[in-house]
This record gives C-alpha cells, structure tokens and sequence, in this order.
C-alpha cells in the first residue's frame, strides 16, 4: 500500500513538473540541389516551438506557423505544406521551378526567420518573428511580426484588443509621432515626406511589449519608403498604463 501511495505522489510531482508552459527552440534548413557558384538558395527557420499544456501549445504553433508561411509560401497548393520542414522545402521547391523556366537568372534566392520570446508576464506573451526573404529585384525584404497570445489560453490577442479606448490611444500616439518625427501638429502627417495610406495616421501592423516599454514598430514601406527605413515609437508603461489592457 505504501508503495502504491508512493508511486502515485510521484505521478504527481511528476505531472506537475509538465504543467508549466515552455518553449524549445527548433531549427529547419534546406539548400538547392541545383548547381551553383555563390549565393547559393537557402532557407533557414529558428523557431520557438511550444510544449506542454497541449491545447495552448498547439494553439500558439499553429498561428506561428501560419504567419511564418505567409512569409515564406509561393506555392498554389497549401494542403501539402503542414510543417516546418515540408514549408522549407517548398521554398527551394519554388525557386527550382522558377530556375528551370528562367535558367539564365542567376540569383538566388535567400530565406532567414529567427523566432523568439520577446516578453512574457501573466497576462500576455509576444513572439517577435524577425524575417528577411530576397526573391530578386534591388534588395530583399527584412521586417519583424509581433504575434500576441494570452498565455493562460493560447489564443491570439490582436492590436484592437489591447487598448481600453484605441482611438484615444491612437490620439496620443500621433502626437508623440509628430514630435519625434518633426512633422508640425497642423500639417497633413505626411507633409515631411511619410507615406500613411490616405493621408491618416494609423497605429502600425505589429505593436511589441518590451521590457523597456511598448513597441509601436513600422515595417519599411508601413510608414515611410525603403530608403527611409523603419520607424519606431516606446512608451514606458507607467506613461499609458491608462490606456492598456494587458501589462
């Protein structure tokens, strides 16, 4: 009996020692078969993949996953792409077909995606995905996801949900904008020369919590041109704590 009751206390340590929410980090990479001198086509995915408490780690997977093949994916047919290795794949896949057709291009093309934790409390956990792609054309493409989950359930927290009132947060971001960017309160927001789509100011595509603070980042061509770069505002979260949801 004693010994029964002892196998079950270990049961339960041992369980409760998966309980928590983690996260390990996994490496996909695929090279061309096809001859080449330099820049050689290549695809490499660093991605923190979450384990234990299955529901809320295949719930966080499956939107990593999802962005990471908007990022990535050229091909039609969807259905056969379902992981990382098979979506690595497709990726060479894509440029060998485009080198049969066009065999005299010889550029190549180049895929890097480097995930990680960029901060986690109790109430909100946020991935950053930095990617860079190069297809051809003058340059390539580099540029950072912010993905937003709360951690308790796994599901998606997106940027509407974050504020208590999004206009008025939005308010209060365009003037530390314009002060920051020296664009006078009364002129159009892209009188110096930033291009917000309908001449609006608009919160970017991917907010980011920091430990020093909340990430307002836009991507290159979100706000200005490429030549121009991205452009960043933080805020300390003592200074808008008014305005946040989640801390």
């Amino acid at each position: 009996m004693k010994n029964y009751i002892f196998i079950i206390f270990l049961c339960l340590i041992f369980t409760s020692c998966k309980k928590d929410l983690s996260f390990e980090n996994e490496t996909f990479e695929e090279k061309s078969t096809k001859p080449c001198k330099n820049d050689c086509p290549s695809i490499t995915i660093e991605v923190p993949v979450a384990k234990n408490k299955k529901v809320i780690s295949d719930s966080i997977n499956k939107r990593v996953f999802a962005v990471i093949k908007e990022i990535v994916f050229f091909e039609e047919d969807s259905i056969k792409v379902d992981d990382y290795k098979s979506l690595a794949k497709s990726f060479i896949a894509s440029y060998e077909e485009m080198h049969q057709k066009f065999p005299q291009d010889t550029f190549g093309w180049e895929a890097k995606i480097i995930g990680n934790i960029e901060f986690q409390s109790e109430q909100i956990l946020n991935l950053k995905i930095d990617h860079y792609t190069f297809t051809g054309g003058a340059h390539g493409y580099q540029g950072y996801r912010s993905l937003l989950f709360n951690p308790k359930t796994g599901k998606a927290i997106f940027n509407n949900q974050l504020f208590k009132n999004e206009k008025e947060f939005k308010a209060f971001a365009e003037k530390a904008f314009r002060s920051k960017y020296k664009i006078p309160e009364t002129a159009n927001i892209n009188a110096t020369g930033m291009m917000f789509e309908n001449d609006k100011f608009q919160l970017p595509q991917n907010i980011f919590y920091t430990s020093q603070g909340l990430l307002l980042y836009y991507n290159s061509y979100e706000a200005a041109s490429y030549a121009d770069g991205p452009k960043e505002l933080i805020f300390s979260y003592d200074e808008i704590k008014k305005y946040l949801n989640f801390q």
